[in-house]
């Protein structure tokens, strides 16, 4: 297994707080280092990546973006239109993670350039271990764009 890139931030879009403990958790138990930030919707999520409004501090990109699909204000599929069709914020990696197992869904994030599609798992256990592949996958094998 390859060292995990613990300089790489993760931003998870997801309004569900308990989703969000959970993820947090799930890092954890896997003793993954990387910082992890949190929008509750697609509005939030552009807002964050442009910093702006209450992201107006921010200093870097993520690393990686984990989005839920279904979501208030802008959800998930706009979002992804948005950040795909930005010249510079296309190239960071986002991994669908949604309740959704639906075909149309799956098909439409390819689409629209998702670089991976995870059905949100039932249970902790299985959370602990698609976190763990995601990880691997992400912040150990690939080599990610740096963030600016």
């Amino acid at each position: 297994m390859n060292k995990l890139n613990n300089k790489v931030t993760i931003l998870m879009a997801d309004d569900d707080p308990d989703d969000q403990i959970l993820l947090q958790e799930a890092l954890k138990e896997n003793n993954i280092p990387n910082s992890v930030c949190f929008v509750e919707n697609g509005e939030e999520l552009i807002d964050f990546l442009h910093r702006r409004g209450k992201f107006e501090g921010v200093e870097l990109l993520p690393g990686l973006i984990l989005l839920d699909l279904n979501m208030p204000k802008m959800d998930g599929r706009q979002a992804l239109k948005l950040l795909k069709a930005d010249p510079i914020l296309k190239k960071i990696p986002i991994v669908v993670l949604t309740t959704s197992r639906a075909d149309s869904d799956i098909l439409e994030c390819y689409d629209l350039g998702v670089n991976s599609f995870i059905s949100k798992p039932v249970n902790f256990a299985e959370l602990v271990d698609v976190t763990r592949e995601i990880s691997n996958y992400w912040l150990g094998t690939v080599t990610l764009p740096e963030s600016k």
